[in-house]
């Protein structure tokens, strides 16, 4: 597994706040080819990947592979927990939206 580039991660984070912040939105909003069910099941898939990365990393690490140390496990963990549990707020943010729409009179 290789190093992880600080400067690329604080750049991804910097992208992901302005996009939270509503700054980047006419962007992904005009970009056009991929509509939000291609969206959401690419990130559903990223996180289920990043799931499995973690298990056989975790894998390894008990069975006493040599290349993989603690820090890779924790921080693969950590990457897993951390993408399953913004897809979850995403889904409950979702359910919200629907319950609110079906509240609507018409």
């Amino acid at each position: 597994m290789s190093d992880i580039d600080v400067q690329n991660v604080l750049a991804q984070m910097r992208v992901m706040a302005s996009k939270a912040q509503g700054i980047g939105i006419e962007k992904t909003a005009t970009v056009g080819d991929s509509d939000f069910s291609t969206l959401l099941s690419k990130s559903i898939d990223v996180v289920s990947s990043t799931q499995k990365q973690a298990g056989a990393l975790t894998e390894s690490f008990v069975k006493g592979d040599p290349n993989v140390n603690l820090a890779q496990v924790m921080v693969s963990l950590q990457k897993a927990s951390v993408s399953f549990e913004a897809m979850t707020q995403v889904r409950n943010k979702l359910m919200d939206a629907y319950k609110e729409i079906m509240r609507m009179r018409v």
